[in-house]
């Protein structure tokens, strides 16, 4: 008889595994690109400035000291560091699902029924022993264990685990990513500080300068060899240059103070190289080839990552339209008296399996199996627009650290030749030789040319940062 039971359930089971694994959707599955391009400049060396340590490939002390502290300090790192913690603590969640389930219970109760009801007057009427009535009111004392278990037949749940570890990980490349980020702002912010600190110096000599001009203009005045207009055109001159200076005095306090926001401090000032800017020259970058952007890039393995877990969320969605069988057990003592708990014939147990699958109305395990599918889809057109991305940095970087050391040569001739111009036209303007807007122009184009200098070199370290990061360097 018992096995004929077992027989019918069997085959219930069986038709209906067989009819919800029948009426899975079917869906558009997109696979995604991995392939770049060969090289960034036909060149095949693999030599990859990447694999550089960031304490390594800045070189400063001050600089290293200030991307060391933000790596502590930083307000936005520590959150993201939380989030990890979070993402970690979801793995464990997660593994403890597809584990059994088992605790301990124990309680007290009394029961006091009345007399003229159906269980009222049964309990009346009924002897635990010949002679001995059931007590009332009667007492409930129990203490046992109990278990349950979904057996995941489907990896259900251990797919889910799976794709919760695949967020954890990609929640650390998050957190690479962001270090990788916060190094080439601290890195960025710190060579324009000192190009800001070179800026200033040259105003300084400028107003020096002119201010020495402004004395002989008004010396000639004196003398009747010139106007009160060229004594009031060169004083306009330095008051104007003279505004500069605390222009550019702002633009440092403005530098100073994203520096300590990025090292999480309130303003001070920030301890830096003071040799001369000029002298700084860029490191030489080797940009080996694409396909080490998909190892080095933290954003890229993160999106990896994140598709792994929206493929393993499918699997998870896909595993609701299957029956799913649970098992739960119980093992202890009950009795109405403490002195009877542990006597054996106050044992109880139980064991039980039930078997559930969904038959009619699966609309909610359909939108959630679309929504996992439209996400692995989503994460697959993330992933392959993060390559793309990561290749088009790397690729402007290196374009631009060409082009900028071209046009740094460029501009440091035309530095030193209006250098010298400035000499000649105040020797030609003391002989008479050369009318005052002629030094005038001269000095603006001089200040001007020297300024698009530092700027130029300014982004000549700035684009060697980028490249770095674009690279993927940074993190280590």
């Amino acid at each position: 008889m018992l096995t004929k039971r077992i027989r019918n359930w069997f085959g219930i089971t069986l038709v209906a595994l067989t009819y919800t694994a029948c009426s899975v959707p079917t869906l558009v599955q997109k696979s995604e690109n991995r392939t770049v391009p060969a090289s960034f400049n036909n060149s095949q060396d693999t030599t990859n400035t990447a694999q550089a340590r960031w304490k390594d490939f800045f070189t400063d002390p001050y600089l290293t000291t200030l991307i060391d502290t933000a790596l502590h300090n930083n307000q936005e790192l520590n959150i993201t560091l939380q989030e990890i913690e979070i993402a970690r603590n979801e793995v464990r969640a997660r593994k403890g699902e597809y584990l059994p389930s088992v605790g301990l219970r124990a309680g007290a109760g009394v029961d006091k029924v009345a007399r003229f009801t159906n269980i009222g007057a049964l309990e009346a009427t009924t002897d635990i022993e010949p002679g001995k009535e059931m007590p009332d009111p009667l007492q409930d004392y129990l203490v046992g264990a109990y278990a349950t278990w979904e057996v995941d037949i489907w990896h259900k749940l251990r797919n889910a685990k799976k794709a919760a570890v695949n967020r954890y990980l990609s929640s650390v490349e998050g957190k690479n990513f962001m270090q990788t980020n916060l190094v080439s702002e601290i890195a960025e912010a710190y060579y324009e500080l000192l190009a800001l600190d070179n800026q200033l110096a040259i105003v300084k000599q400028n107003i020096e300068i002119q201010s020495n001009v402004l004395k002989i203009v008004k010396l000639q005045k004196e003398a009747a060899r010139v106007t009160e207009l060229p004594v009031r055109r060169f004083q306009a001159q330095v008051l104007n240059t003279q505004s500069l200076q605390y222009e550019i005095q702002q633009k440092v306090t403005e530098a100073e103070n994203r520096i300590n926001f990025l090292v999480g401090r309130f303003p001070q000032p920030v301890q830096r190289n003071t040799q001369d800017f000029a002298s700084l020259t860029p490191k030489t970058i080797y940009a080996g080839v694409p396909a080490q952007l998909l190892a080095n890039r933290p954003d890229i393995r993160q999106a990896e990552l994140e598709l792994a877990a929206s493929k393993l969320d499918v699997q998870v969605a896909r595993a609701r339209f299957y029956p799913s069988l649970g098992i739960s057990a119980g093992v202890g003592y009950r009795a109405f008296n403490p002195s009877f708990l542990l006597k054996p014939e106050s044992i109880l147990y139980s064991l039980a399996g039930d078997i559930a699958a969904p038959l009619v109305n699966k609309n909610a395990i359909k939108a959630v199996y679309y929504s996992a599918n439209a996400r692995q889809i989503q994460a697959v057109y993330n992933y392959e627009r993060t390559i793309l991305n990561a290749y088009i940095e790397v690729a402007n970087q290196v374009s631009k650290i060409s082009n900028l050391e071209k046009s740094y040569d460029l501009k440091t001739r035309e530095v030193e030749a209006l250098t010298q111009s400035i000499d000649i036209s105040n020797q030609l303007f003391t002989s008479a030789r050369a009318d005052y807007m002629e030094v005038l122009m001269t000095q603006r184009d001089a200040l001007e040319s020297r300024f698009d200098l530092i700027e130029t070199k300014m982004q000549q370290l700035k684009a060697m940062v980028n490249i770095y990061r674009a690279l993927g360097g940074g993190w280590k």
